[in-house]
């Protein structure tokens, strides 16, 4: 089983018809996609020298060559690791070495960071920047066959930040990516040759998961012409590839909503906008059904189940009459067609519905583990089913609500931060004496990242703080608000008590109102 046959299989049966996209050009036709995805695999193992079971990191923003670098690590047998570009050098430099990435694959804009780390980090031996004249190389080179892979072999190392806040890398084979793709035909969209899918966001994340249905049954692949996507060409690219879907955080769903292009524009080309990673506010969700139409399908999951735990249908969107309709717009849905799923106490032991519990997962769409994480992946996966921290309740119905996020998870944007890497970035400041941070509710990213500060002294100017997390996480990470007290709130053991911080952040933003 190699997923990278799909792309071989419709090089021969649909040769001519458009395989991938930037706005209304094509790219690439089936037969091309196929013939440089058999070179690039045919250098990765002979010009780069490397072997079935080896780590290739891509780190570039979306393009085509994105693609063509995944299907070809794929075809040579090898596991492709997509890094969020948006991450700060340091951050993609752990999951480099942790991985054990031997050769990486960037961009003009990612290349200074990425090429200065072959030296500093372990294993790393390379780095091929596209484009230029090493990726000509590589698809220039004459194809060889493809490298058979068991079904439970790594295909895809999905990092994903973990209670520490150091990245963990879920391991995600060839069974669990054909596994989440036939679910999305089962539970979201049937798939044709006839079909686009738009990958508007990150590749590394929801977006590259979301386009393998697509890639599977021959849709083509289209991708913008610029890095944030607005309504005009939205609605352009509708008329050019219709039968379009895309996969979109809640932000960006009600950015487009809004977007005067879109409002009352020819939609008759979408098909359909898969949107999570984020809570969708009941307001905004509506505001985009009166836009879009009954297009809109809500998926909860995690990259250890890749983005297939439950989904609310389109059906479900466009169900006005039904007498609880507000109250299941608010769910995440049922459990996918894939998977089992329970809600749990404290002893795993199951809980009648309207109880909240924590939710666990199980189905050959779970991950094998977490990359040489031993001890994380027994306790992650005790009793076969994956514990994913989340807090839901069932309904009589069988659909889940989730009703808090454990460990503190804060999703600003569509990406989650999790506030141990900030505060740690924040507890170098040789004034911070200690610091706790939460996430408070923001009307445009769903969530802000706020940092309560005990400072050592005078207290620094917040331009410091800034800049001690800008030397060390991602700017996307950086808190919006700093709040200094005297102490922060503990209990007899000494843990911070964060959700007296959030009722503290709920309350001022009530008495604002």
């Amino acid at each position: 089983m190699n997923l990278a046959s799909w792309v071989e299989r419709h090089g021969r049966d649909l040769r001519d018809r458009p395989a991938i996209a930037v706005g209304d050009r094509t790219h690439a036709t089936w037969a091309e996609f196929a013939a440089t995805v058999a070179a690039v695999a045919t250098g990765f193992r002979e010009q780069l020298g490397l072997e079935p079971g080896d780590r290739v990191a891509i780190v570039m923003a979306n393009r085509p060559e994105y693609l063509e670098a995944m299907y070809g690590a794929w075809r040579a047998g090898l596991v492709a690791v997509p890094v969020n570009a948006r991450l700060h050098r340091d951050e993609i430099a752990y999951i480099l070495e942790h991985s054990g990435t031997r050769a990486v694959i960037t961009d003009e804009a990612h290349a200074g960071d990425v090429e200065s780390l072959v030296s500093q980090v372990d294993r790393v031996e390379t780095s091929v920047r596209v484009p230029g004249p090493q990726w000509d190389e590589l698809t220039g080179m004459a194809p060889s066959a493809q490298v058979d892979r068991a079904p439970d072999d790594a295909a895809w190392l999905f990092y994903t930040s973990g209670t520490t806040g150091r990245p963990k890398g879920a391991t995600l084979t060839h069974r669990n990516l054909l596994m989440a793709s036939l679910s999305y035909f089962a539970d979201i969209d049937p798939v044709s040759s006839r079909d686009s899918v738009l990958l508007a966001a990150p590749l590394s994340h929801g977006a590259g998961l979301y386009g393998l249905p697509h890639v599977a049954r021959g849709a083509v692949s289209v991708f913008p012409t610029e890095s944030t996507l607005d309504g005009a060409e939205l609605v352009s690219l509708l008329t050019r590839w219709p039968g379009m879907s895309f996969f979109a955080a809640p932000i960006m769903v009600r950015r487009l909503a809004g977007d005067p292009s879109v409002v009352g524009a020819d939609l008759s080309g979408l098909k359909t906008i898969v949107y999570g990673g984020a809570p969708m506010y009941l307001t905004d969700l509506e505001d985009a059904l009166t836009t879009f139409g009954p297009r809109l399908a809500q998926i909860y999951g995690q990259g250890e189940t890749p983005m297939t735990i439950t989904g609310l249908s389109k059906a479900d969107h466009a169900d006005r009459a039904h007498p609880r309709w507000h109250e299941r717009l608010q769910s995440v849905g049922f459990p996918r067609t894939d998977v089992e799923v329970r809600v749990v106490d404290a002893d795993d032991r199951e809980v009648p519905a309207g109880e909240v519990g924590e939710v666990l997962v199980r189905g050959d769409v779970v991950m094998s583990g977490y990359w040489n994480q031993p001890d994380e992946t027994a306790e992650t996966l005790r009793g076969g089913w994956l514990h994913t921290g989340d807090m839901g309740s069932f309904d009589d119905d069988g659909y889940l609500t989730l009703r808090d996020r454990s460990k503190d998870l804060i999703i600003s944007g569509g990406l989650n931060i999790y506030p141990r890497e900030v505060e740690e970035a924040l507890l170098t400041h040789p004034g911070v004496q200690a610091v706790a941070v939460v996430g408070r509710q923001d009307p445009d990213w769903g969530e802000a990242v706020v940092a309560f500060v005990v400072v050592d002294g005078d207290q620094p100017p917040t331009e410091e703080l800034d800049r001690a997390c800008l030397d060390r996480i991602a700017r996307f990470k950086r808190p919006k608000e700093y709040h200094f007290v005297e102490s922060l709130p503990t209990n007899n053991y000494g843990k911070v008590l964060k959700r007296e911080l959030r009722s503290r952040l709920a309350e001022d933003v009530a008495g604002q109102r």
